[in-house]
């Protein structure tokens, strides 16, 4: 995938941390704009359409995590990918971070290349190759053409990664995968994302499919996911 023409939004309330940041994805690529607060970043959101946002966890009056809320809950901005930029390194907080909606989070220090490498992880958004007709499973339909999903004629929201993590499940069936598999067929094999990661995007697609779909996501005990219509 080409970074050319790619628009990213840093927020972060240091204009040191927005300048490094800034210098290493120009150097990789990408087009930058910088925010310090939350009412700035909204301003830029709906002027600028970025393709992402790097969204610091602390930042003055309203903090990233309720940014971060309140662009998913809106259906313009739902499916803008952001990244977490966190000095916060508790299990508890990025998992939270992620649960808001966020695609990932990366935790101060960082060096450039990590994050280069997460944000083109992140951006995957191409259509598997040959992947082109839409799947139907139990009245589950996925529609590659239309970047739709439905449930009984239904549809479905999913965010971004759930929706890549549902395509690569309903086109390859009736097999456990790994977490560490899953993280290089969806995400691209990026390295810097952890495994814990590959859990709570699952819980995020079994909640969006609901009761009528969610068992078609099964947890392999000591190995990882399936998707099969067939019992546990």
């Amino acid at each position: 995938m080409t970074t050319a023409g790619k628009t990213v939004l840093i927020v972060d309330d240091e204009a040191s941390i927005r300048e490094m940041i800034a210098v290493a994805l120009e150097m990789a690529g990408y087009q930058c704009l910088e925010a310090s607060n939350v009412q700035d970043a909204h301003s830029m959101v709906v002027d600028h359409r970025p393709d992402m946002i790097l969204l610091d966890w602390m930042l003055p009056g309203t903090s990233g995590v309720e940014f971060a809320r309140r662009l998913k809950r809106d259906e313009n901005t739902a499916e803008l990918p952001i990244i977490m930029l966190t000095a916060k390194s508790e299990e508890d907080n990025k998992v939270q971070g992620l649960e808001t909606g966020a695609d990932d989070y990366i935790t101060k220090p960082f060096s450039p290349r990590e994050l280069v490498a997460r944000l083109k992880a992140v951006l995957r958004r191409a259509t598997p190759q040959g992947v082109e007709e839409a799947i139907e499973v139990s009245g589950l339909v996925l529609d590659p053409v239309c970047h739709r999903v439905m449930s009984f004629s239904k549809p479905i929201e999913v965010g971004p990664t759930e929706y890549r993590l549902l395509q690569f499940f309903m086109t390859h069936q009736e097999r456990a995968y790994s977490r560490a598999q899953l993280l290089d067929q969806v995400w691209g094999g990026n390295v810097y994302v952890e495994e814990r990661t590959v859990d709570v995007h699952i819980r995020r697609l079994r909640k969006a499919l609901g009761e009528a779909h969610e068992h078609l996501i099964q947890t392999v005990r000591g190995t990882g996911y399936r998707f099969s219509t067939k019992a546990s």
